[in-house]
């Protein structure tokens, strides 16, 4: 369990550092170097000018499915000022070319709107 934990972190960490380097990406909630120990490799995002249900579709197309809604936290929704988040989930049969995909899937995404 040590090993899948060690990975998932490691992988949330790439995910995180890549989906920063796009500027109309907001992610939310705390960064994996500042996580609890144990989190789970979720991340929680909105892109500028795409609403989350819209974005969950397009990547869809692609062969990407991603989560989008208010996931059972509607008052940190409203805290936020956000009608919705996507929602990336990672596990330990996840790879660093799966993400790699993601980003460019989202990148076009995000050129095409």
């Amino acid at each position: 369990m040590d090993k899948i934990y060690a990975y998932e972190a490691e992988l949330t960490k790439y995910f995180v550092k890549q989906l920063q380097q796009i500027k109309s990406i907001r992610i939310y909630g705390p960064q994996p170097e500042n996580a609890a120990v144990g989190k789970v490799a979720i991340v929680m995002f909105t892109v500028e000018g795409i609403p989350a249900k819209d974005l969950s579709s397009r990547l869809d197309q692609a062969g990407i499915a991603i989560n989008a809604g208010l996931h059972a936290t509607q008052p940190l929704h409203e805290y936020f000022g956000v009608e919705s988040t996507a929602r990336a989930s990672l596990y330990f049969y996840n790879t660093y070319s799966e993400i790699d995909a993601f980003i460019a899937a989202i990148k076009e995404t995000i050129d095409n709107s």
